[in-house]
């Protein structure tokens, strides 16, 4: 069974993440409504110029896993990524095109927790969810929803 898209956040600048059903993502840009499709997250500055802010990905199983070795109850929108999956091998797409709907992505690199989310969320995310995140470039403009497939 291919894996599929859980969950969906945006935030805009210094807000909670909000779960949103489907989102717009526009091709070199990123997903429209979302903090650093305006230039506006706490790192843009330093993204500027590269395609690594476009979209951010993690699976929840990961999250999962988190949440029950440390006793907590992170939510899936608490890790401030746009978009969760369950049943994506993520560390596989990097360097390889995926889709989502009409959408397509390339993977970049690993999205790794930042002290500005340990500060905000869980000083544990640091060394339990490294390697877990994805970067990815938005390709190809489309709409994506929950429930889609993720196909690579």
């Amino acid at each position: 069974m291919p894996g599929k898209v859980l969950e969906i956040y945006i935030a805009e600048q210094g807000a909670r993440p909000v779960a949103r059903l489907a989102v717009q993502v526009e091709a070199n840009k990123g997903v429209v409504g979302d903090r650093y499709f305006n230039g506006e997250g706490t790192f843009s500055e330093k993204l500027t110029g590269n395609r690594k802010s476009e979209i951010t990905f993690i699976a929840a199983e990961e999250i999962d896993r988190f949440n029950a070795s440390q006793d907590e109850a992170l939510g899936y929108g608490d890790v401030r990524r746009n978009v969760v999956t369950r049943g994506v091998a993520l560390k596989e797409l990097i360097g390889k095109e995926f889709t989502i709907g009409p959408a397509k992505f390339m993977g970049i690199e690993h999205c790794e927790p930042c002290a500005h989310l340990a500060a905000t969320v869980n000083s544990k995310v640091l060394p339990h969810l490294l390697h877990t995140g994805l970067r990815a470039a938005i390709l190809q403009s489309g709409e994506i929803a929950v429930g889609q497939e993720v196909i690579s």
